[in-house]
């Protein structure tokens, strides 16, 4: 099965507590859920763990969200009114190679 977005895409937030933010994701989990990095922030209560030199206390860290709550960043434009993000699609070139493309504009992802 083919990735839709992968590790390293930038993605902006289209649902949920964290709506309209963007970010790189940076892990990817089972092909149903995105860590985006600084978005979606829970508060984990952590004890201290001094093997590790781990000090207690509350920290916090990103959750998982759901890959169809992020959409990939389209690259800058400069018409203003142009949606700021697609979804994503997948094309077979007359190489036979699979590429992804945005859905909004058809065009191609750079890899």
């Amino acid at each position: 099965m083919a990735k839709k977005i992968k590790k390293g895409d930038k993605v902006i937030i289209i649902a949920g507590k964290s709506k309209g933010f963007s970010g790189e994701v940076l892990r990817v989990i089972d092909n149903k859920k995105v860590i985006v990095s600084g978005s979606n922030l829970v508060k984990k209560h952590t004890k201290p763990n001094p093997q590790a030199e781990q000090p207690g206390g509350i920290i916090e860290k990103e959750a998982p969200l759901h890959i169809s709550n992020v959409a990939l960043a389209l690259p800058p434009q400069k018409d203003k009114k142009a949606k700021k993000y697609s979804k994503v699609g997948f094309k077979t070139l007359d190489d036979g190679r699979k590429v992804r493309y945005y859905k909004y504009n058809n065009e191609l992802i750079e890899v």
